[in-house]
């Protein structure tokens, strides 16, 4: 007898209708799995006897064919062990014929327990818009399944459990959909870092309209005490952005019974000796997102940023621009989202006290061999470059007395409030993700900030793009501002950010 039993599949961040067709028929007991199952399904048939078995139930001696359907997709990882056992166990007549609108998700213990698998999130989507009412998932996943809406949720603990439901037994209570709870977390907050106006300043406005920073200064100046503050200003996450990073901290397996959902926005920190594959994502058979697909909708921040390797800062030319990035290998091709902010520190040479008087100690070649580690291209693809002076005593004796991160917040979403009204639905999110048609339409330039503009252009020897970059940040100074026009102050404060007297190009 053949049964056919729903499950769900990943590729990339997205999920996908897997048919397992199960077929017991006559000859020498074997097992076989087809369908392009790498190693972690293949063995999924002795996870499967060994549960059948331990449950209390028959396994049949017979040729068992499991054929994963679509078959010219490769299958990995343990979610397709639930399914199987459906299967086999509705084919030889142990519990009835699931109905088409059921799917099945899980890895089973050899005891019979239902355990959670990466990605509950993207196949319950995928479910959901396939038709599909009824899903049974591991229990510790079932917070994360509801997320997706409009399914009824069955928590499966065992095998037992399951069986008894679909004999109608017992039945399994339905999830109830989840919500967040308060944060535990106690937040960081920008009252606490003493003096650094200028850096708080440029983080506002790069929270304000999603733009890239570089922060440049001494070894203890405060740079990563600031950087890891930004999320506090940034706007809240609405529910498809929520969604959208949910899903690849799902597949990436970043998601928990306790945290099922990803509230805040992404702040991700890489340590310096990561690979190009573990920023950008790869992988073989399957490929699996990187760190810039895991900053999606938040903060990436590269601390000591001549010290990663070339080819690692490379990878983040063309994801900066485009907001996805594509992975090519021999076994297939995905494509990922990438919507980050880059926020970057670094200090200024070697020892870090270059332009610091007798305290430097490199010479003129190491300070420019030690800043050429960074190209010119990704240089061009930040938009706001700002010093961060060692703080002196006094400043550091006083009692902190700058604007807390609420504060600062408000005016950051007052700006974003108005980018939201004037981009619409043009899918464009925030001032830095303007491309040429907005920039024509949104960032006109009077006469005098034309000849402000040719002037810095022909001085600074800026490009195209930093030309529009200049454009996009001019835009969210204004929004800040609360001014319609750009005018003269918004553009030359905008000019400002485009260079440091530390760098020596």
């Amino acid at each position: 007898m053949m049964i056919q039993v729903r499950s769900m599949g990943l590729r990339g961040v997205e999920g996908y209708v897997v048919t397992a067709e199960c077929d017991l028929s006559g000859g020498l007991p074997k097992f076989v799995i087809v369908g392009l199952p790498d190693t972690a399904v293949n063995e999924a048939a002795d996870r499967v006897r060994s549960a059948v078995k331990n449950c209390g139930f028959t396994f049949p001696v017979s040729r068992i064919t499991i054929n994963l359907a679509p078959a010219d997709r490769k299958k990995g990882g343990t979610a397709y062990d639930l399914p199987i056992l459906v299967g086999i166990l509705a084919a030889q007549g142990e519990i009835p014929r699931p109905e088409s609108d059921c799917a099945f998700v899980g890895e089973l213990s050899l005891s019979g327990a239902v355990r959670s698998v990466p990605g509950m999130l993207p196949m319950a989507l995928a479910a959901r818009s396939s038709g599909i009412r009824r899903l049974f998932v591991p229990a510790d996943a079932a917070a994360e399944a509801t997320l997706a809406k409009g399914l009824a949720v069955y928590p499966v603990e065992n095998v037992k459990e399951l069986i008894a439901h679909l004999k109608g037994e017992s039945l399994i209570p339905l999830a109830q959909p989840w919500v967040p709870g308060a944060s535990e977390e106690e937040p960081l907050d920008f009252s606490q870092v003493k003096g650094q106006e200028n850096v708080k300043r440029c983080l506002e406005i790069a929270a304000a309209g999603g733009h890239n920073v570089l922060m440049i200064g001494p070894p203890g100046s405060g740079k990563s005490m600031l950087a890891k503050r930004l999320p506090s200003i940034l706007p809240d996450l609405s529910e498809r952005e929520a969604l959208e990073a949910t899903a690849v901290w799902s597949v990436v397996g970043l998601t928990s019974k306790g945290r099922p959902m990803v509230t805040k926005r992404p702040f991700r920190s890489p340590h310096h000796t990561i690979s190009a594959m573990g920023m950008a994502g790869g992988g073989n058979p399957l490929i699996r997102p990187g760190e810039i697909s895991l900053a999606h909708h938040g903060v990436l921040f590269l601390d000591e940023l001549p010290e990663f390797h070339k080819d690692v800062l490379e990878v983040l030319r063309q994801p900066m621009e485009e907001g996805r990035v594509q992975i090519s290998r021999a076994g297939g091709s995905e494509v990922f989202p990438a919507q980050f902010m880059l926020v970057c520190a670094m200090n200024p040479c070697k020892c870090g006290w270059y332009g610091h008087g007798d305290r430097c100690k490199c010479s003129q070649r190491e300070v420019e061999k030690y800043q050429a580690k960074l190209s010119g291209p990704l240089l061009d693809r930040i938009d706001l470059t700002v010093e961060v002076d060692a703080p002196d005593f006094d400043t550091l004796a006083d009692k902190p007395t700058g604007e807390s991160s609420a504060e600062i917040k408000k005016r950051v979403d007052a700006a974003r409030s108005v980018q939201s009204a004037r981009f619409g639905t043009k899918g464009v999110p925030c001032n830095a993700r303007m491309g040429r048609d907005e920039l024509e339409v949104f960032c006109p330039l009077d006469e005098s900030c034309q000849a402000l503009m040719k002037g810095a252009f022909e001085r600074m020897g800026l490009t195209a793009r930093s030309y529009d970059r200049i454009l996009r940040v001019a835009r969210t100074i204004a929004d800040l501002d609360g001014c319609e026009q750009i005018g003269v102050p918004h553009l030359a404060e905008a000019l400002q950010y485009r260079a440091s007297p530390w760098m020596t190009r």
